[in-house]
């Protein structure tokens, strides 16, 4: 568990703690705060001016977490943040309330594939390691893993939040695909044992399967990257004669 990790680099190595907090803590913040306000966003510029009266269109990470969301975080290494409010009243049709749903994890994939694009830049220009990052390296080492984390913990929260679990937003893209009667009896039934139901996915040890189909996206983006600017790249390289 996460927290198991830090609290023996804390006894073993106190300052690799601290770094390796900063590494951590800076891209979970970075990333959730992201995924809240595209939602928030999203509805607002639908016609929802719920997220706006709520104070949720900001960059402060503070106004978007939950309590037992952050936990987990530490105690598992994922979590939830506080989810937006909406009012469906405000924003007509399914196909805008399922694209405020979807614009939180479409954020995290935009963020993991303009992340992948610096270190993979990185890379080439350092000729460093895109899977191997050591802390004791210097300022390299700790750039390179702090870009390699956020990569990794946004592709892992665009996959975890799409589980059709209340109050993930893969749950609310179920309720509006559904026709109304069966979605509401959905959302309705499942509601209640949401927590339960994501609790038993981390503490079974199940998220395993998240975290290695965010390590394949993670690889299957570089490789496109490397598809599309390897040849680009060595060009540049080749004429300025590095």
């Amino acid at each position: 568990m996460l927290l198991y990790y830090l609290i023996q680099l804390l006894i073993k190595n106190p300052i690799a703690f601290f770094i390796a907090l900063f590494v951590l803590i800076f891209p979970l913040l970075i990333s959730i705060t992201v995924h809240e306000w595209s939602h928030g966003m999203v509805a607002y510029l639908f016609g929802d001016p719920t997220p706006k009266r709520q104070g949720r269109l900001t960059f402060n990470p503070f106004a978007h977490l939950d309590p037992i969301g952050t936990l987990m975080l530490f105690i598992v290494g994922i979590g939830w943040a506080k989810p937006i409010e909406i009012n469906p009243d405000n924003i007509p049709g399914k196909t805008k309330q399922m694209l405020v749903a979807l614009a939180g994890p479409a954020s995290n994939l935009v963020m993991a594939i303009l992340f992948s694009i610096i270190l993979y830049i990185m890379s080439q220009y350092f000729d460093i390691s895109l899977t191997r990052f050591q802390l004791e390296t210097g300022i390299m080492g700790i750039l390179g893993s702090f870009l390699s984390i956020i990569i990794q913990i946004n592709i892992i929260l665009a996959i975890f939040n799409m589980l059709p679990i209340p109050p993930l937003d893969g749950s609310n893209i179920v309720k509006w695909i559904l026709p109304q009667n069966i979605a509401e009896a959905y959302y309705s039934k499942l509601a209640p044992f949401g927590l339960f139901f994501l609790l038993l996915l981390m503490f079974t040890g199940a998220l395993r399967y998240i975290f290695a189909a965010a390590k394949v996206v993670e690889m299957f983006i570089f490789r496109v990257l490397d598809f599309l600017l390897g040849p680009i790249f060595a060009s540049v390289l080749a004429f300025i004669g590095y």
